[in-house]
C-alpha cells in the first residue's frame, strides 16, 4: 500500500482513483440498488397476485357449493388468463373438470385434466392423472387407462403408488383379467395403501390368503 507524505498528496491519489474508477463504482452502486429494488418490487408483486388468485379461488368454491356451473367456468377461464398456470389455477381447473363430468362433458374434462397432468406441480399432476384414469374407465377404454398409468414416472409418483396400484387392478377387473388384478391389488396392499374397499375388491377376486398391509 502507498504512503503519501502530505495531504495534498493524499488528496491528489484520491483525485487520480476516482478519476479512473469512480463511474464504474457509481454505476455498481445504481446496478446494487436497482437490483434490490427490484427484487422488492417482485416480492409484492408476487405477494399481491397470490392473494388476488386466493380471493378469486374463494369465489370459485363459493360458486361450486352452490352449483353455479356457468359461474365457475367464468372464474377458471379468468384465472387461467390471470395467474397462468398458478397451483390456485390447476385448483379451479380441477374444479371445473370436476362440473363437467357431472354434466356429461366427458370430452371437455377429459381435456382439461390432461392439461393439469402435465404441469410441473407433480401433487396436483399425479391428481388429475388419477381422476383421467377413473374417467376413462367410465368410458370403458381400460386400455387406455393401464397405457396412461405404465407411463407415468415412479420418480414423481411414488406417494401416488399405491393408488395407482389399485386403478391397475380396477382395469384388469374390467378386462376379465383377474389375475393380474388381484396381483395389483395386493401390491397395493402390500405398499401400505389405505382403501376400504381394496381388501373386498381381492376377497371377490378368489379366495386366496389375505395380504396383511403394512402399519
Amino acid at each position: 500500500m502507498e504512503i503519501y507524505e502530505t495531504e495534498e498528496e493524499q488528496v491528489a491519489a484520491l483525485k487520480g482513483w476516482w478519476k479512473e474508477n469512480g463511474q464504474a463504482t457509481l454505476i455498481g452502486l445504481g446496478l446494487g440498488i436497482a437490483v434490490i429494488l427490484g427484487w422488492n418490487y417482485w416480492q409484492d408483486y408476487r405477494r399481491e397476485q397470490a392473494e388476488q388468485a386466493a380471493g378469486l379461488y374463494a369465489q370459485l368454491l363459493k360458486a361450486q357449493a352452490a352449483n353455479q356451473t356457468e359461474s365457475v367456468a367464468k372464474l377458471s377461464e379468468q384465472m387461467e388468463t390471470r395467474f397462468g398456470s398458478s397451483d390456485y389455477t390447476l385448483f379451479s381447473q380441477l374444479a371445473l373438470a370436476k362440473i363437467k363430468v357431472e354434466q356429461g362433458d366427458m370430452a371437455s374434462a377429459k381435456q382439461i385434466l390432461e392439461k393439469v397432468s402435465a404441469t410441473s406441480n407433480k401433487e396436483l399432476a399425479n391428481i388429475a392423472k388419477v381422476r383421467l384414469v377413473r374417467l376413462l374407465m367410465a368410458n370403458k377404454e381400460y386400455e387406455q387407462g393401464l397405457k396412461l398409468i405404465n407411463d407415468i414416472d415412479p420418480a414423481k409418483s411414488a406417494s401416488f403408488s399405491g393408488q395407482y396400484d389399485e386403478l391397475v387392478g380396477d382395469l384388469y377387473v374390467a378386462l376379465d383379467r383377474v389375475d393380474q388384478a388381484r396381483t395389483s391389488y395386493q401390491n397395493a396392499l402390500r405398499n401400505g395403501h389405505q382403501s376400504p374397499l381394496l381388501q373386498l375388491k381381492i376377497d371377490d377376486l378368489t379366495p386366496p390368503e389375505k395380504v396383511e398391509s403394512n402399519k
